[in-house]
C-alpha cells in the first residue's frame, strides 16, 4: 500500500474526529526511519464517544477484522470496547486499531510520548522515535527484532551521533 492510501485512512478518522495516535511503522517512517511498512497502526482513545466516532470511520472504510478462517468479521461498538486489538483490512488498506501498545501503553500513554506533526493537510500525533523503539522492543516478534537495529541507527543520527 502507497503512503497516499495511509493519507487517506488518516483523513477519514480525522474527519470523524477520531482521538488517535499514529505508531508503529507509520511512526517510524514519519519520524525518519528508512523502512516499510504494510499497515497503519494506531491507539485510540477507549471512551464511549471516541468508539462510536472510530467505528463510524470504520464502517465508512468497509473495515473488517482480518480472519484466518475468512470469515467477515464487522467491527461493533462492543468489540471496539473489549478487545485490546483490531487487526483489520479495509477498502484503503491494513489498520491495525489498538486500545494499547507496547507494555501496556493506552491512548493516555502513548499520547504523552507523541508529537503533533503535519503531514500534508492532516495535523496528526505520532509516537516520537525513542517510544517507538521501546513499543517494538516489549513485543518482541520478529518482525520488531529485525527491525530495531535500523530504527535505533535512526534515533542516533538524529540526535547527532555517527551512527
Amino acid at each position: 500500500m502507497s503512503r497516499l492510501r495511509f493519507l487517506e485512512l488518516l483523513r477519514t478518522l480525522d474527519r470523524h474526529g477520531v482521538k488517535h495516535v499514529v505508531v508503529g511503522g507509520v511512526a517510524a517512517i514519519l519520524e525518519g526511519a528508512p523502512i516499510t511498512t504494510l499497515d497503519l497502526d494506531v491507539v485510540y482513545r477507549n471512551d464511549p464517544d471516541n468508539v462510536r466516532r472510530l467505528a463510524t470511520a470504520l464502517s465508512e472504510l468497509e473495515a473488517v477484522y482480518r480472519d484466518p478462517a475468512g470469515r467477515r468479521i464487522e467491527p461493533t461498538l462492543e468489540r471496539l470496547q473489549r478487545n485490546r486489538v483490531k487487526l483489520m483490512e479495509s477498502r484503503l488498506g491494513m489498520l491495525d486499531a489498538m486500545q494499547e501498545v507496547g507494555a501496556g501503553w493506552t491512548h493516555a500513554e502513548v499520547l504523552a510520548r507523541s508529537c503533533p506533526m503535519r503531514v500534508d493537510d492532516l495535523e496528526i500525533r505520532v509516537l516520537e522515535l525513542a517510544a517507538v523503539i521501546e513499543t517494538k522492543e516489549a513485543a518482541d516478534r520478529d518482525k520488531d527484532r529485525a527491525m530495531l537495529p535500523v530504527l535505533r541507527q535512526t534515533l542516533e543520527q538524529r540526535r547527532g551521533g555517527s551512527g
